[in-house]
């Protein structure tokens, strides 16, 4: 045994020595190497453990929420805090509530929403009278509903305020007033068509973006005035329209509008008339047909901002009345309009308006101008009326903007002799009321202060206007003003919800 031994001593002595020395080199690279992979471990295992020790003592914060999309369109769908599910449509109610006061240095007397083409002369006791009230009826609901069916979106608006018919003395003990239908549609849109029925601002409305019904993305204006601002052209009329987008930037739409044979109350009619015109007295005139409507929009955007909007519209109309021999005068007119906003600059637009119209009054505004006139032989005659608004609007800072506006309406005379007896019929003839309006203007400038806004809770503004209107009749009495003037001043503390 202890030769054995004894010989393989002695073996593995002369054997060691043959062993290559490079070999037993990379050998020792190798476990140096993975001596470091282990401590390279060892540290970053370390590193790992601190940074979960700081993040279970930090509080807890929540997480940034993503940029918006410039388009929303184009973007992730986000819900309103508000909005809710019943299947597979969504339900978002919105709308703010409002504390108005208006004052004015005569007594118009036509509440928040001002009547532009009855402002009192200084020969008056509202001339020379001032107004001054509170109100909250323009506070408004709204509830939007969305959905798709078979591939198409589906969308329903419904929008409330509180300026509808009052009762007799709304303002003596309860101020009871009355909810009325603002807007009511459903917008269905597949591919590159939209189909819109129900009530909505006339395609005829200026507008900022494409040919849109929601409020949003229409021109009319910043003003607290409910009524807005003189000379803007709009109406909010059942309506059937199609719209068809053959880009993003363009748009094409066809609209059939209630249609409504307006006199006004400023023009002198014969008897015959009765109830066949509306002279703000009756509501049942009969219609030829709707009021047919056109309009092109068109869209530039420059590194993904909108920096121009531009369109055009126009609107042909039919007009009927019977003759006491039962007879029919039948005659057509219409109206045209190119409307544009620049954004030269960020957050600073530019705005024109344009309307120019043979027969088409009742659009300017709340019906400032008549769309036609009977003469003495029964026939029907169209008034020629024109609107024009100037404005800019600055978004100085997230939470001010300012805006200025100039506007005017000029409404043509169109008159003749009776058949018989010596008072004069139409509008704007010698010596008529000084009710029959020439021309009209009114100077506006605003401020708009958003004290907070947040996607959760809403936002809280306080919103002011000051105007300046003038207006000028046809006929200037021998003794009295020839024009009447006012100023107002809106304030206004509104509560948006989300």
């Amino acid at each position: 045994m202890q030769l054995r031994l004894l010989c393989a001593f002695v073996t593995l002595t002369f054997a060691l020595p043959c062993f290559a020395q490079s070999d037993v080199d990379t050998l020792r690279q190798q476990i140096a190497a993975q001596q470091k992979q282990i401590e390279d471990l060892q540290r970053t295992l370390e590193a790992q453990q601190k940074m979960l020790q700081q993040l279970a003592a930090a509080p807890a914060v929540a997480p940034a929420p993503a940029a918006a999309p410039a388009n929303p369109a184009e973007g992730a769908k986000v819900s309103a805090p508000l909005s809710f599910k019943i299947g597979d449509a969504e339900f978002t109610p919105g709308g703010f509530m409002d504390l108005t006061n208006v004052f004015r240095s005569t007594n118009v007397g036509s509440t928040i929403g001002t009547s532009f083409s009855g402002i009192p002369y200084s020969n008056t006791a509202a001339g020379n009278n001032t107004e001054d009230r509170l109100s909250a009826q323009n506070s408004r609901l709204t509830l939007k509903v969305t959905s798709t069916v078979f591939n198409t979106a589906v969308t329903g608006y419904l929008e409330t305020d509180f300026l509808g018919n009052a009762p007799a003395n709304p303002y003596v003990t309860s101020n009871g007033n009355t909810l009325r239908m603002r807007l009511y549609w459903v917008d269905l849109m597949k591919g590159n068509w939209e189909v819109l029925g129900g009530q909505s601002w006339s395609m005829m409305t200026p507008g900022r973006k494409g040919i849109s019904p929601n409020p949003s993305d229409l021109f009319y204006s910043q003003d607290v005035d409910t009524n807005y601002q003189l000379g803007l052209v709009w109406t909010r009329a059942p309506q059937f329209r199609v719209v068809y987008h053959p880009s993003k930037d363009l748009a094409l739409g066809f609209a059939l509008e209630n249609p409504e044979q307006y006199i006004g109350a400023a023009a002198t009619a014969p008897s015959v008339v009765g109830t066949q015109l509306d002279n703000n007295a009756t509501t049942a005139t009969p219609n030829l047909f709707p009021d047919i409507q056109a309009k092109i929009a068109y869209d530039a955007n420059y590194n993904g901002r909108q920096v121009l909007h531009l369109e055009a519209a126009g609107v042909f109309r039919g007009f009927r009345i019977a003759r006491t021999d039962f007879s029919k005068s039948t005659i057509y007119g219409g109206g045209g309009s190119v409307n544009a906003i620049l954004e030269p600059v960020k957050n600073f637009r530019l705005i024109a308006t344009t309307f120019y119209s043979d027969g088409g009054g009742r659009y300017i505004g709340t019906g400032l101008a008549p769309d036609v006139v009977v003469r003495a032989n029964g026939n029907l005659s169209p008034v020629h009326s024109a609107s024009g608004i100037g404005g800019f609007e600055a978004q100085i800072t997230p939470q001010l903007l300012i805006y200025g506006y100039e506007s005017a309406v000029y409404i043509q005379k169109n008159w003749g002799f009776p058949a018989s007896g010596s008072a004069l019929l139409g509008y704007g003839f010698p010596n008529s009321s000084n009710s029959n309006n020439r021309d009209l203007q009114e100077t506006t400038g605003g401020v708009i202060y958003t004290f907070w806004k947040n996607p959760k809770y809403g936002a809280l503004q306080w919103m002011n206007q000051f105007s300046y209107l003038y207006r000028v009749p046809w006929a200037t009495p021998t003794t009295g003003p020839a024009n009447a003037h006012s100023y107002m001043v809106f304030t206004n503390l509104r509560y948006a919800l989300p």
